[in-house]
């Protein structure tokens, strides 16, 4: 049995959720007597860690979320393992809403660039998922349900880093793509051109190439600006091959 803590265990599921770019969307069917309906979503995450989803009024699973906020949301991090059932997941359980924080526009649209086309139609808004508790199963002996207290980051460490978020994002692209396409390539294992971050939190930030996204965890809680720029420059570093 691995011995965790809550806040291991809050820190892993966060990390499932910032990795991902779909989940799998469980709503309950309004006009069916509630029966569970699954549906693909692309997924980005607030600054602290909670889903946000870019979802039509004409789709089902928004019919049916305006009818009962209770949603499931399955993040999957076993894609290329040769047996699946070995590797990490996170069913997270919580209750949906519509959201107008620019922040969490600008989160989103910044993960999925191609996104921006549908936000100005009208059918079109942003939701946020506030986790209830969620399940995660990470491989022998982690396998354990997460309360609520642990799932978000606290408020004020997501806001100092998210206070950071745009100035690192913009500094690092223009200054240094170099040392962005390194890490993309040798800590996210993605190569290519046009290697951009877009996003950065207290925990780690996010890289994408074309339309590939990877996700680089910082080894520890990343909240004022020296920090970010020491840790940013130690993993371009380790990217480099240097100590």
């Amino acid at each position: 049995m691995v011995n965790e803590s809550n806040a291991d265990r809050g820190r892993a599921a966060r990390g499932l959720i910032r990795a991902a770019a779909t989940a799998t969307l469980a709503t309950a069917q309004a006009d069916a007597g509630g029966w569970p309906y699954p549906s693909l979503v692309q997924v980005a995450s607030d600054a602290a860690g909670r889903p946000l989803l870019l979802l039509s009024d004409l789709a089902e699973h928004t019919h049916n979320l305006k009818a009962e906020a209770r949603v499931g949301l399955l993040f999957d991090a076993t894609a290329g393992l040769d047996e699946p059932l070995t590797g990490a997941r996170l069913s997270l359980l919580g209750r949906i809403a519509r959201t107008v924080d620019a922040a969490d526009r600008a989160r989103y649209l910044a993960r999925f660039p191609g996104a921006a086309m549908f936000v100005k139609f009208k059918d079109f808004a942003f939701y946020r998922v506030e986790p209830e508790r969620a399940h995660m199963v990470a491989g022998f002996g982690r396998i354990h349900w997460i309360d609520a207290a642990d799932l978000p980051l606290a408020p004020d460490v997501a806001g100092a880093a998210a206070a950071l978020e745009a100035g690192v994002i913009e500094h690092m692209n223009q200054d240094h793509d170099d040392a962005v396409a390194l890490m993309a390539a040798r800590l996210a294992g993605l190569t290519g051109a046009e290697a951009r971050l877009c996003g950065f939190d207290a925990e780690g930030c996010d890289v994408r190439v074309g339309a590939r996204l990877g996700r680089i965890a910082f080894p520890g809680t990343v909240t004022g600006a020296e920090a970010a720029r020491a840790t940013l420059a130690r993993l371009a570093r380790e990217a480099r091959g240097g100590p």
